[in-house]
């Protein structure tokens, strides 16, 4: 294992979803050097004494060989946003962190991929692969060989059984339970607490008693 220093962190976003990864790196004694949110931080304590920007375009203020970016933009249902965000910076030779939680449970047979962020008390178990800039959100429980595509939001509590691969973009709502070996298209939603025992083609949504297919915008 490297001892070579980590890159301190500047993180894009000010509200819930960032103050909970700030949290994660700070007990990590991880430096943040800003927070880049157009919004005000004040109200959230976690964020005392860091350095606040308010406009994207402040992240070229920061070398992009000197600090790591992390996205706190959590993400909603088919949102692209965090997404274009990300492409954006990438674009400009910037990196993205991967966040984890000291209080999560992650496998040494699973694979993280780059920007992936995981959440307190959430489990990934043997033989699972989380895709880049995903999110496994508080207690939610990935089980042995699923595939998690990029850009992807598991939910608090949602549990994905064995085997279950889901394409980029897919959204499981909170709580929801995912039956073994289903296989979830790109942009799909599972609404928060379905039970889903049928795969789901992209776009398609799943609510706690039917299945729609809607396209894409």
């Amino acid at each position: 294992m490297s001892d070579k220093p980590k890159l301190p962190i500047v993180m894009i976003g000010g509200g819930g979803h960032a103050s909970v990864l700030t949290e994660i790196l700070l007990f990590q004694q991880r430096e943040i050097l800003a927070v880049i949110s157009p919004e005000n931080i004040n109200q959230r304590s976690v964020f005392k004494g860091i350095r606040h920007l308010k406009k994207d375009d402040d992240v070229l203020a920061f070398d992009k060989d000197k600090v790591l970016l992390v996205n706190g933009i959590g993400m909603m249902p088919r949102s692209g946003l965090k997404r274009k965000i990300n492409e954006h910076f990438l674009s400009l030779g910037y990196q993205f962190e991967t966040v984890i939680s000291d209080n999560a449970f992650v496998s040494p047979f699973s694979k993280i991929e780059n920007g992936a962020q995981i959440l307190p008390m959430s489990i990934i178990q043997t033989g699972v692969t989380v895709g880049s800039h995903s999110i496994i959100n508080t207690g939610a429980l990935i089980e042995h060989d699923c595939i998690i595509g990029a850009y992807n939001h598991i939910a608090p509590r949602a549990t994905l059984c064995g085997q279950v691969e889901t394409d980029i973009g897919a959204f499981i709502g909170a709580g929801a339970t995912l039956i073994q070996s289903l296989s979830i298209g790109k942009h799909a939603v599972v609404g928060a607490g379905v039970c889903l025992k049928q795969s789901l083609k992209s776009n398609s949504i799943a609510y706690p008693t039917k299945v729609m297919t809607k396209k894409h915008s």
